[in-house]
């Protein structure tokens, strides 16, 4: 990402905050795997999208109107023994030059220095609750000018949800995060058509997994959540990563699986057949869902609210249900009674971003939120047939999801995930290669 694009979003932050506020802005923690194993570092979501920085122990502050300047930064010294063991540091002059900071300070410094910024506030904009650790930190710095309150000592008289603000900024994406988020979206659809062209029979799970590692890493991409290759009856479990079974003959293989790429990150579902071929009850409910994506899609533009789509998607799916025989009653008074929610019991989408699952309020105030141009939405309906003997032996055990990443224009919907095939037909010939 151009380090322009980090300028502009802290220069419109500076605005919201305006005169008479601080907003402050902790790095994520390093996180302890085992013993003395950590997990690998990944920024925090909103101190990234602010800061480009990607490294922990780190405080970034935006101070409207401080002469010195208004956006500063603590983190690490350089310390040539530990970057021995743990990598270079850039260190406070390493900040001011490549990462645009106006000001930085050693993080050792913070209790110096942060209580005199924030003295001369009236509004501190923080996101509280996210880590304790810091939490607690802020409490005592402001405790302590309170408590020289009484030798003119001045203290900040509110504190507002930096969240709020910032995730209403990440909501709307600019040219540069769709095209960031297009090649993620890349990288995952050469991921899927990989593992698509070697499924076979006798196959386990954790080896198609294998293929969209390689695929990854590859193009220097990581998952941007844990994978799910679910085989079979597995596919019914909606949330289901174990991913150790046994592929067999005759059965559907549902692959939820999208890669982080620059901290943006796709999500795409697939569900074809192991063997290459659909059976006709495999393929009468996969057409379903697909009819029932593709009117969602369609809904996916702006002027429409959020809940659009997941409607169109009901309605189609409700009808197929209906048709193969699996509900019983008239259209309107199934949909009415959710009757498809034993099939299809989640949402059809959620906002994508720099989180899988990314920030952006639903609704506005009672209201869905109307979709506007660079929002970015998952479509993915699906629908799961358990295993009960109430339901047709030859329906049982189908999971089907079909997922793509769309964004919403001026022009309408943008599928960022077009290039992977879904049409059963296309996956049919695909699986033949």
């Amino acid at each position: 990402m151009n380090s322009k694009e980090f300028a502009r979003r802290r220069k419109n932050l500076l605005h919201m905050v305006g005169a008479g506020g601080i907003a402050i802005l902790p790095a994520a923690p390093i996180r302890t795997r085992s013993r003395d194993v950590e997990y690998r570092f990944r920024q925090d979501s909103d101190f990234y999208y602010l800061t480009g920085f990607a490294e922990p122990e780190a405080v970034a502050v935006i101070a409207p109107g401080r002469k010195n300047g208004e956006y500063l930064m603590f983190c690490r010294e350089r310390d040539a023994e530990r970057e021995r063991w743990d990598g270079k540091r850039m260190g406070p002059a390493g900040v001011t030059e490549h990462y645009g900071a106006d000001d930085a300070f050693p993080i050792d410094d913070i209790d110096d220095i942060l209580p005199g910024l924030m003295e001369s506030c009236e509004r501190v904009y923080y996101t509280m609750g996210l880590y304790p650790d810091f939490d607690t930190r802020i409490a005592d710095w402001v405790n302590s000018l309170r408590s020289r309150g009484n030798r003119g000592v001045h203290t900040p008289q509110e504190f507002v949800a930096l969240d709020h603000l910032l995730h209403d900024m990440r909501l709307y994406k600019s040219r540069a995060e769709i095209s960031a988020m297009r090649k993620s979206a890349k990288v995952a659809v050469s991921a899927h058509t990989r593992a698509m062209q070697m499924v076979e029979p006798g196959l386990y799970e954790y080896q198609v997994e294998a293929e969209f590692i390689h695929e990854f890493r590859k193009h220097d991409a990581r998952y941007s959540y844990s994978p799910i290759v679910a085989s079979g009856v597995n596919a019914c479990t909606l949330h289901y990563v174990e991913n150790g079974a046994q592929l067999e003959d005759g059965e559907l293989l549902l692959i939820d699986a999208g890669c982080e790429l620059d901290y943006y990150a796709s999500d795409i579902t697939r569900t074809y057949p192991v063997s290459g071929k659909f059976t006709p009850e495999q393929r009468a409910i996969y057409e379903i869902v697909l009819e029932a994506q593709l009117a969602a899609i369609a809904k996916t533009c702006k002027h429409n609210h959020w809940n659009d789509p997941h409607d169109a998607a009901i309605r189609v799916v409700t009808k197929g249900l209906k048709k193969i025989g699996l509900l019983e009653g008239s259209l309107p008074r199934l949909i009415k009674d959710s009757a498809y929610r034993e099939f299809y019991m989640h949402r059809t989408g959620h906002w994508i971003g720099i989180d899988v699952h990314d920030v952006g309020d639903y609704k506005v105030g009672d209201e869905w939120r109307l979709l506007e141009p660079g929002m970015v939405t998952t479509v993915e309906p699906g629908i799961y047939i358990p295993g009960s003997r109430k339901i047709p032996k030859r329906w049982r055990n189908i999971g089907i999801r079909i997922e793509d990443d769309v964004a919403v224009t001026s022009a309408g919907p943008d599928v960022l995930t077009k290039g992977l095939v879904k049409d059963p037909d296309d996956i049919e010939a695909l699986m033949q290669h």
